[in-house]
């Protein structure tokens, strides 16, 4: 992809986001399952995370992972692995549970639309069920 036909594909995105400031927010969101048994977790992806590339709301067509998503998606999984592991070092009982991490992002910062709003991740949210 050439830096022209970049712009032509996100100019749309900026264009929306500079009539809408509000279109730009996003609360992304991953979910690990814990696998008790085996100190895992199981994640649910929504596009196979073999390559990254544009989230669909900066001009991407929705066939790569977004790289913000993967980010979570390593959080939850993470946490719940060593979660696991703890409990079971511990021997602590533990039936199952599910771990997730909200983050809010806003186009505009990553866009470039408006210079005062941050790139990336403005706020990461877990919550442990």
């Amino acid at each position: 992809m050439t830096p022209t036909e970049l712009r032509a594909k996100q100019a749309p995105f900026k264009n929306k986001y500079k009539d809408d400031p509000g279109s730009g927010l996003v609360t992304m969101r991953a979910v690990a399952t814990l696998q008790v048994e085996t100190v895992s977790c199981r994640l649910k992806f929504e596009v196979a995370p073999e390559n990254a590339g544009l989230h669909p709301l900066s001009g991407g067509d929705g066939t790569y992972a977004c790289s913000a998503e993967m980010l979570l998606q390593a959080l939850v999984g993470c946490a719940g692995v060593t979660f696991g592991a703890v409990a079971t070092s511990m021997e602590v009982p533990v039936r199952g549970g599910t771990i997730t991490a909200e983050g809010d992002v806003d186009f505009r910062g990553t866009l470039g639309v408006d210079r005062s709003v941050p790139i990336g991740f403005q706020a990461i949210r877990m919550t442990f069920d």
